[in-house]
C-alpha cells in the first residue's frame, strides 16, 4: 500500500522508512502535520498513520483533510497521549486502529494487513455493485451449433491464461457473455469482472471513468473516485466497443497494458494494477489501423487470442433453444415439458434474416411473451414486421429484390428500427445495441454512399 506516515519523534520516522518498505509498502514520512496535509493535496495514500500531537496542525487535522481528499483513505493514530476527546474524534472521521506508544512493529504489520484486506473486499464491493444488473449468475451460451462449439472449445483454450482477448462480431451477438464466460472459466473467477461500454461515454468522461480522479482535477470532480482499472484489480476488465475509444484515450490505454499501472486524473503519482483485459468491437480494426483512426500497436495488445463470434443467421440451429431460454426469463414457472412456441413459430423465427442477432431476437421473444395469454405462441403474437415477411413471402421478396449485402441489411434493421421508434434515434439506437454516435456515422456513410452513387 501507499502509506503516509507523520510524527515529530525523528527516531520513529527513520524507523519507519525502514520497516515499512521491508513489510512491501511505500511510505512517505513526514515530520509534522503541515507537511502531511501539503502531502496529502498532491497525492491520495491508502494509509496514514500519524501522531496526535505535532507541531502546526494535529493528526485529527490530518486525518480529517485525508478524508475529505480521499474518503476511501484509512486512518491508523500512533499516540502517547490517549484522551476521550481524541478517542470521540477517532470514532467521528472512522479511523481504523487507535494505539497508544510504545506499540510493537508486528501488532503494526496485523492491523496493516487488516486494512489491505478491507480495501480490497471495498473493490469487490465496488465491482458487484456496478455489475448487479448484469449479473444472472455463471454465464451460459446457449447453443450447440458447431459454430458455437467451436466458440465453447476457444473458451476454454484461453480462459486459464492472463493472454488478452478480442472478441469480434456483430452488435448484439453476445460479446459480453463471451467475455464473462473467459472470466468465469479463469483463476480470476473468484474476482471482480467488470464492464464498459467504450461507445456509450461522453469522450471527456472516459478517461476518468477508466483512470479514476482526484477530487478538484476538473469541473465538477466534486470528490475523488477510483476509476474502473481499480474497481477490476485481480480481475478482468471488459472494454466492450473498443473501436469507439477515442485516439487520445487509445495511446493512454497502451501505455497501462505495458506498463500495468494507471495514473488518475489530476495525479502525477501512477498506481501499479493486476488487471486482464478483454475486449470487444463490431468494427474492422485492421480497416480503422489504415484510416488512421485506431493505434495498430494497440490492436496488437488487445489481440493476443482473438475469438470470432458467429451472427446468428449462420447458426439458425440454435435459434429454438435460444428463443425458449429467452421465454423463460418473462416466465419462469413454465414447466420445462410445456411446448412454448408453434412449429410456424419456430420457422418463422428462423427465416429471419437477424440482423440484430440475439438482442434483436430478445426483443422479439419478449414482445410475444407480452401479447401471448395462452401457450404455445403463435405467429401473430410476434411483431408486425414477421406477418408482413409472411403475407409478401421471404422467396418472393428476395427474387424482387435480389440478394441484399451486409450492408444493405444493417440499414434495413436502422431504418426499421427508426420507423418503430418514430424517428427517435436514442431509442432505436438503443434497441439496436449500438451507441448514438455509431447511429449517426451509420446513416452519415449511408447519405454519403447515396450522394456519390
Amino acid at each position: 500500500m501507499k502509506i503516509l506516515f507523520a510524527d515529530d519523534e525523528k527516531s520513529l520516522q527513520k524507523l519507519m522508512s525502514l520497516e515499512l518498505p521491508r513489510l512491501g509498502h511505500t511510505v512517505t514520512v513526514c515530520p509534522d502535520g503541515i507537511t502531511a496535509i501539503a502531502a496529502l493535496e498532491k497525492e491520495d495514500f491508502d494509509c496514514i498513520l500519524v501522531d496526535l500531537d505535532m507541531p502546526g496542525k494535529s493528526g485529527i487535522d490530518v486525518i480529517e483533510k485525508a478524508k475529505e481528499f480521499s474518503p476511501e483513505t484509512e486512518a491508523i493514530i500512533l499516540t502517547g497521549k490517549s484522551s476521550t476527546e481524541s478517542a470521540i474524534a477517532a470514532v467521528r472521521f472512522k479511523v481504523y486502529a487507535y494505539l497508544t506508544k510504545p506499540c510493537r512493529l508486528m501488532e503494526l504489520k496485523t492491523l496493516l494487513e487488516g486494512v489491505a484486506k478491507k480495501r480490497e473486499q471495498d473493490r469487490k464491493i465496488k465491482a458487484l455493485t456496478s455489475r448487479l444488473d448484469r449479473i444472472e449468475g455463471k454465464s451460459k451460451l446457449i447453443g450447440d451449433s458447431g459454430a458455437m462449439e467451436i466458440v465453447n472449445k476457444m473458451i476454454a483454450k484461453v480462459a486459464p491464461s492472463n493472454s488478452a482477448v478480442l472478441i469480434r462480431g456483430e452488435t448484439g451477438t453476445g460479446k459480453e457473455l463471451v467475455a464473462k464466460a473467459i472470466h468465469d472459466q479463469s483463476l480470476r473467477h473468484s474476482q471482480p469482472f467488470v464492464a464498459v461500454n467504450c461507445g456509450a461515454l461522453p469522450e471527456n468522461l472516459i478517461e476518468s471513468e477508466l483512470f479514476g480522479h482526484r477530487k478538484g482535477a476538473f469541473t465538477g470532480a466534486e470528490e475523488t473516485r477510483i476509476g474502473l482499472f481499480e474497481v477490476a484489480h485481480g480481475g478482468s476488465l471488459f472494454l466492450d466497443e473498443i473501436g469507439e475509444l477515442p485516439k487520445s484515450l487509445q495511446a493512454k490505454l497502451l501505455r497501462v497494458l505495458e506498463t500495468g499501472e494507471i495514473r488518475r486524473v489530476g495525479e502525477n503519482s501512477s498506481i501499479k494494477v493486476d488487471v486482464r483485459i478483454i475486449s470487444a468491437t463490431h468494427r474492422h480494426l485492421e480497416d480503422m489501423v489504415r484510416e488512421g483512426d485506431f493505434r495498430e500497436d494497440l490492436m496488437f495488445r488487445i489481440n493476443t487470442f482473438e475469438i470470432q463470434l458467429p451472427p446468428l443467421r449462420e447458426r439458425t440451429e440454435d435459434i429454438p433453444l435460444l428463443a425458449e431460454h429467452i421465454s423463460r426469463r418473462f416466465w419462469p414457472t413454465i414447466p420445462m415439458t410445456h411446448t412454448v412456441f408453434a412449429t410456424e413459430t419456430i420457422h418463422a423465427l428462423k427465416s429471419h434474416s437477424w440482423p440484430g442477432n440475439v438482442r434483436e431476437l430478445a426483443n422479439v421473444v419478449e414482445h410475444a411473451t407480452i401479447l401471448c395469454e395462452e401457450l404455445p405462441i403463435h405467429p401473430q403474437h410476434l411483431p408486425r414486421r414477421f406477418n408482413e415477411q409472411a403475407t409478401v413471402g421471404p422467396p418472393q421478396l428476395r427474387a424482387v429484390m435480389g440478394p441484399m449485402s451486409l450492408r444493405e441489411l444493417e440499414m434495413q434493421a436502422i431504418h426499421e428500427a427508426l420507423d418503430r421508434h418514430e424517428g427517435n434515434k436514442p431509442q432505436a439506437a438503443e434497441e439496436l445495441g449500438i451507441s448514438l454516435k455509431t447511429l449517426y456515422n451509420k446513416l452519415n456513410q449511408a447519405t454519403a454512399s447515396e450522394k456519390s452513387a
